[in-house]
């Protein structure tokens, strides 16, 4: 087995089982937690409201969900994710919603698009995890129309988002076997240097690229910080194989860590993203 496949499949395993659980559970306290960028997108969506979308990396559907209903009556919205547990509450959530989406389980760097087919591509978050990213991002060429726009959001670099690496920093003494970030590897950051990124989206075949930075406040209560660190990112995976008393231990560690964003009953911190755009 070739690395960039045992890459994929190790890809796949991960969002099918405990972490896409994990993200099914934490649904709502994410997607309040990320609803700014939810925001942006939608409103690039509005601004093209007869356009076919495709959103990458869809998860449980909030940005899908959201494009949605700022479509005109000739839109339409697909989803496309890894994860089948993610997918299934994407598709609940709308059948609630009483809205009409598309999702479909499949990995974005390799699905059979129908060429053509698309007129907006866009993505919160999903789009710096391909094995292959030139090769992902030439698939979605081929399935973009002529002139379609592709707009997507994802992290700068850790150095600028020490709030995200906080939990990883302080339960390191505890949690020696930690994954360690790598830079241009897939991952959170994976998307943090603009040249590699320009040169990803290049080679894949689009042009009128565009990146700018983009700096967020985004909030939570300071009742979820807790649950946010242990369930979610390389520390909550870390935990689910540890037993309580470690648990209890790296949480103690952890939590004072994060003091320094914590404003009373509030958690608040800036968010580097780049905001980037393209053209088929």
């Amino acid at each position: 087995m070739n690395e960039t496949r045992q890459t994929e499949d190790e890809h796949a395993a991960l969002w099918n089982g405990r972490s896409g659980c994990v993200w099914v559970d934490a649904r709502e306290q994410l997607d309040g937690l990320f609803q700014p960028f939810e925001e942006l997108l939608a409103d690039v969506v509005a601004a093209r409201p007869e356009s076919r979308v495709l959103d990458v990396g869809c998860g449980t559907g909030a940005t899908t969900l959201a494009a949605v209903r700022r479509l005109g009556p000739r839109g339409s919205c697909t989803g496309i994710d890894i994860s089948a547990p993610m997918l299934a509450a994407a598709r609940e959530r709308a059948e609630a919603a009483g809205l009409s989406a598309r999702f479909v389980l499949g990995d974005a760097q390799t699905h059979p698009f129908e060429p053509a087919s698309f007129d907006l591509l866009i993505s919160r978050f999903g789009v710096m995890f391909f094995a292959d990213p030139v090769a992902a991002f030439a698939n979605l060429r081929r399935a973009a129309a002529d002139g379609a726009e592709l707009r997507f959001i994802a992290w700068r670099g850790p150095a600028e988002n020490p709030f995200m690496t906080t939990a990883a920093r302080a339960a390191a003494p505890l949690l020696p076997d930690l994954p360690v970030s790598e830079p241009d590897a897939p991952g959170q950051f994976g998307f943090a240097d603009p040249d590699r990124v320009r040169g990803i989206l290049a080679d894949g075949g689009w042009s009128a690229i565009d990146l700018q930075p983009l700096d967020v406040t985004l909030t939570m209560p300071a009742s979820q910080l807790v649950p946010y660190v242990t369930r979610l990112g390389p520390v909550g995976i870390a935990l689910k194989e540890q037993d309580e008393q470690t648990r209890a231990r790296v949480v103690e560690s952890v939590r004072p860590a994060f003091d320094p964003y914590v404003d009373g009953d509030t958690v608040r911190f800036t968010a580097a993203c780049w905001t980037i755009g393209a053209r088929a």
